[in-house]
């Protein structure tokens, strides 16, 4: 933390000094435009009743300075900008590493309606795993870590993430100026899907190879025509009723050309940043496997990705010259502008339709791996885990809670082994016991995807997690929390009648009923859980019901958190132990409030 905090702030430092100099050389620029245009206004005025010649170079001149100028403050105002953002990705890590992130993204746009561990576990919404984690900034890569969050990724995939993160996690500035560029200008989905749709169009406007010879005779042609006039072979009226027909013609041609425009009409800045993360990539000098992988999804036969892109945004730029009235008017009418940017766009489809897709599926899987990589170097303690492919093992020794910060959160250790295992977890009211599962559950998520996790060290098989702790009834559907909780574990019990390879966690199950009905329905459950070879930690109030152990040894153990009690005041350590609880704290707990509990 302590390593993190410093660089952060060395950072913010470095990026501050930048800023001031950058907006001095701004305000130095902006003196600079202004002299020149005062010189280059007021010297001619005076020049040119001396020297004519002299007049008009001071002119070419001045005006040369001024573009060159703007040019320089363009790109200046760029770098200002960059800084800024600089500088505030290293405000908000400070403030994430002090656990104050409420005021992030928090993903709830990706809630499923239905998922077997989403809302238990705090996946979305606020002060959740994906509110602390998150730094994607383009709509696809937030989308694949929605995803990621939600659904395990393959094996071998996780192994290879976790050596991308690995090499990233040294790399700070890297990653910093690879978010940068992503909050330069929102990148999204919907931009993806009308170049989707344009690529998708089977006819390609303007296409015929006449077009080759058309093209440089229609400007031969409008050119030399115009020559003629300004020689006086023609008059103005034929011109004029020459050039109209012309006009209608490209007219026409420009019809041809308006769905294309339609969907790929002001993407140019997405485009823009789309091709410095795509560069980006391309140039880093990588060492594992895994990112040389995603490099390889960026090369073009004879080009780069980079450079195709940077293609297709000049021919899109070129195209918005049609908002320019009359400039459009003069190109479309002398040029056929329309056609050649059509024709650059055909020629663009037919070499790229089948690689657009990969490009930003890279930027996604690789904004995927930045943000883990980000979480890495933020929890240097946190400990890379084992992926098993044996069914099952579990291993955490010293886990906490990702989301509890590190200076109140109290670790536990936990092993189980083999199927048909359940551990009961017994304990009083506020003792650790849904936080405990909770721990569990989200670092299982978190190795899931590849990423690092709150623990010294960590195994877990390669499973699919189940949980039912947190249940509310929904009046739309007039549906019972009790209801609502069956379901829940309907969908658990049908995982487990299909011998799938899950991982169950459940807290105080049957709630919603009567005690004697939760005692029997909780018996019965753990018995088919055992006897389906499933896997399961289940958190009770019933002490009667851990008294099970005794029957099947073999298969169930028993862990507690327990509660100290000093003069009608309540202690907690919140650790994890052996055998059933045996001490439990309700009665105190209503005696405070002032129910006259019987001694």
């Amino acid at each position: 933390m302590e390593t993190a905090a410093t660089t952060y702030n060395q950072y913010i430092q470095t990026h501050s000094s930048t800023l001031s100099v950058l907006k001095k050389r701004e305000n130095l620029l902006a003196w600079s435009r202004f002299l020149c245009v005062i010189v280059t206004i007021l010297l001619p005025y005076f020049l040119f009743p001396v020297s004519l010649l002299l007049g008009w170079m001071i002119i070419i001149t001045g005006t040369s300075i001024f573009l060159f100028a703007v040019a320089k403050d363009v790109k200046n105002k760029r770098e200002i900008d960059n800084s800024n953002i600089l500088i505030n990705i290293n405000k908000e890590e400070l403030s994430v590493l002090d656990y104050q992130y409420f005021h992030r993204e928090n993903g709830s746009q990706f809630t499923p309606p239905v998922h077997a561990y989403a809302n238990d576990l705090d996946v979305f919404g606020n002060a959740s795993l994906y509110q602390y984690i998150n730094r994607c900034n383009t709509e696809q890569g937030k989308a694949l870590f929605a995803n990621n969050l939600l659904v395990p990724i393959p094996f071998q995939n996780i192994l290879q993430r976790q050596q991308a993160i690995n090499e990233l996690n040294s790399k700070t500035e890297w990653q910093q100026g690879f978010q940068a560029i992503a909050l330069q200008e929102k990148v999204t989905i919907n931009t993806q899907q009308k170049i989707n749709l344009w690529l998708q169009e089977e006819i390609q406007p303007l296409q015929s190879p006449a077009w080759k010879i058309v093209l440089p005779l229609y400007i031969a042609f409008t050119f030399g025509l115009t020559a003629l006039y300004l020689f006086d072979v023609i008059p103005a009226s034929l011109l004029s009723a020459i050039l109209f027909i012309c006009f209608v013609f490209a007219s026409l041609q420009s019809k041809k050309v308006m769905t294309a425009y339609v969907h790929l009409s002001k993407i140019a800045d997405e485009i823009s940043v789309i091709e410095q993360l795509i560069k980006t990539i391309e140039v880093t000098h990588f060492k594992t496997e895994s990112l040389k992988l995603l490099q390889q999804n960026l090369q073009v036969q004879g080009s780069t990705a980079s450079q195709q892109i940077n293609s297709l945004k000049n021919i899109l730029n070129l195209f918005d010259v049609r908002l320019n009235i009359l400039l459009f008017f003069f190109l479309n009418t002398f040029l056929l502008w329309d056609v050649w940017q059509m024709r650059a766009l055909n020629r663009w489809k037919n070499q790229n339709k089948n690689n657009v897709n990969l490009w930003f599926e890279t930027i996604a899987e690789m904004e995927v791996i930045n943000t883990l990589s980000v979480l890495a170097f933020n929890h240097p303690h946190w400990c890379v885990p084992t992926i098993s492919d044996t069914h099952f093992t579990f291993s955490a020794s010293e886990a906490g809670h990702p989301l509890i910060n590190i200076k109140q959160s109290v670790t536990n250790s936990f092993t189980t082994n083999g199927i048909g295992q359940v551990t009961l977890i017994t304990g009083s009211n506020m003792a650790g016991k849904s936080t405990f599962l909770r721990s569990i559950g989200c670092n299982v998520v978190l190795a899931l995807l590849g990423s690092r996790v709150c623990a010294n060290v960590f195994t877990t098989s390669h499973i699919k997690l189940l949980s039912s702790m947190r249940i509310a009834d929904n009046l739309a559907e007039n549906t019972s929390t009790f209801y609502a909780e069956l379901k829940k574990l309907q969908s658990i019990i049908e995982a487990v009648n299909k011998h799938e390879k899950v991982f169950i966690l459940l807290d105080e199950i049957l709630r919603g009923t009567n005690s004697l009905d939760r005692h029997t329905g909780s018996k019965a459950l753990i018995k088919q859980l055992i006897k389906k070879d499933a896997v399961a930690i289940l958190a009770t109030h019933d002490i009667e019901l851990a008294k099970e152990e005794n029957n099947q040894s073999q298969n169930i153990t028993n862990y507690h958190f327990d509660v100290q009690v000093a003069n009608d005041e309540l202690y907690f350590d919140y650790k994890l132990k052996k055998g059933i609880c045996q001490s439990l704290n309700a009665s105190i707990l209503m005696r405070k409030i002032g129910i006259e509990m019987e001694e």
